[in-house]
C-alpha cells in the first residue's frame, strides 16, 4: 500500500495524517502541489505508483485542478473532484442539498446590486452575505440595515472580482451563540463538535472554542444524508440549530481542518481518515 497526500504545506493536520500512516505501516509521500508540472496528454507514470491521494491542498483552485487531472489519469483521488467542486462552491452545495431534501437555511441569488438589495430586504435584517467560494469564515458580512446593505453591496460591486458579481444571500440563523462541525467519514458520523463563540461567526479559525457535541441518530442520520447529498466521502458538515426547524445544514468543507477537535471528541480523526482511504483503495483495485 502506498499513499501520496497532496498537500500546500505540512499544517498540524497533515503531520497527524502522516503519523496515523507511519502507526499502520504505510509506505506514502507528501507531494508540494505547487511544485507541480501536469502533461495532460502524457500521465506522469509516477502516480501509478500511489494507491491513493489525499488531497490536503490549501489552495481550492489548485486542489481541484490537480484531482481533474489524476482522475482523468485513472489514479483514485480522495475526495474525489466531483464532491470537491461542489463542496468548494456554496451555491452548488446548496443546490444538492435542496435536491436531496435537506433542511438549509433559505438563500437568494442575485446578480446586480438593485436586485441583491431587493433580495436582502426581501429575507429581513439582519440577512448574510457570502462569497460562493471560500473558507475560515472570510468575506461574511451580516447585514443589519439597509445602509449596510447598500454599502457592502456597492464594495462588491467596485472590487469586481468573480466571487462578488453572484451575491449569495442567505437568511441569518439565529443560532445559541454556536454552530456545530459534524465529522462524516464514508457511511457515518464519526464525531461533532459545539463551535461556541460571542460572534457570530462560529469558527474556530476566528476564535471559537470547541467542545463535544453527542452524536444522536438524528444528527447522524442527517449528517450522512447530506454527505452523500454531494457525493460522499471525508467531509465536515456544519450545521445550525434552528428554535422551530431543529438543524440546518449550512457548508460541507471536502478539505476539512481538525486539529481543535481531536481533544474534545476523543476520537482519532486521522486515523479514521487514514483506514478509510485503505479501505476504498483496496475496493478499487479489486473492481
Amino acid at each position: 500500500m502506498r499513499v501520496a497526500i497532496l498537500a500546500s504545506r505540512v499544517r498540524v493536520e497533515e503531520k497527524l495524517l502522516v503519523e496515523a500512516l507511519q502507526r499502520r505501516g504505510i509506505d506514502f509521500e507528501i507531494i508540494d502541489d505547487g511544485r507541480l508540472l501536469l502533461d495532460l496528454a502524457h500521465p506522469d507514470e509516477r502516480w501509478r505508483e500511489y494507491d491513493a491521494v489525499l488531497c490536503r491542498s490549501v489552495s481550492q483552485s489548485r486542489g481541484l485542478a490537480v484531482l481533474h487531472v489524476l482522475e482523468h489519469w485513472g489514479i483514485p483521488v480522495y475526495n474525489s473532484a466531483r464532491v470537491t467542486a461542489t463542496c468548494n462552491d456554496k451555491l452548488l452545495t446548496t443546490l444538492a442539498l435542496l435536491g436531496a431534501g435537506i433542511p438549509t437555511p433559505r438563500t437568494l441569488l442575485a446578480f446586480e446590486q438593485q436586485s441583491a438589495l431587493e433580495g436582502i430586504e426581501a429575507l429581513g435584517y439582519p440577512a448574510v452575505l457570502k462569497p460562493v467560494t471560500g473558507s475560515w469564515g472570510r468575506l461574511l458580512a451580516r447585514i443589519n440595515d439597509r445602509d449596510a446593505a447598500e454599502a457592502v453591496l456597492e464594495h462588491q460591486e467596485t472590487l469586481g472580482g468573480y466571487q462578488h458579481q453572484i451575491h449569495y444571500i442567505q437568511e441569518y440563523i439565529a443560532k445559541p451563540q454556536r454552530d456545530i462541525r459534524a465529522f462524516v467519514v464514508g457511511s457515518r458520523t464519526i464525531c461533532a463538535i459545539y463551535r461556541t463563540s460571542a460572534h457570530w461567526v462560529t469558527n474556530t479559525a476566528r476564535g471559537a472554542v470547541a467542545s463535544i457535541c453527542p452524536v444522536t441518530p438524528e444528527l447522524n442520520a442527517l449528517c450522512v444524508q447530506a454527505a452523500q447529498a454531494v457525493g460522499g466521502g471525508i467531509l465536515a458538515i456544519d450545521l445550525f440549530e434552528d428554535e422551530e426547524r431543529g438543524y440546518l445544514v449550512n457548508e460541507i468543507n471536502a478539505t476539512m481542518e481538525f486539529r481543535n477537535s481531536i481533544a474534545p471528541t476523543g476520537v482519532d480523526i486521522p486515523q479514521e481518515i487514514v483506514e478509510y482511504v485503505c479501505t476504498q483503495a483496496r475496493v478499487e483495485v479489486t473492481r
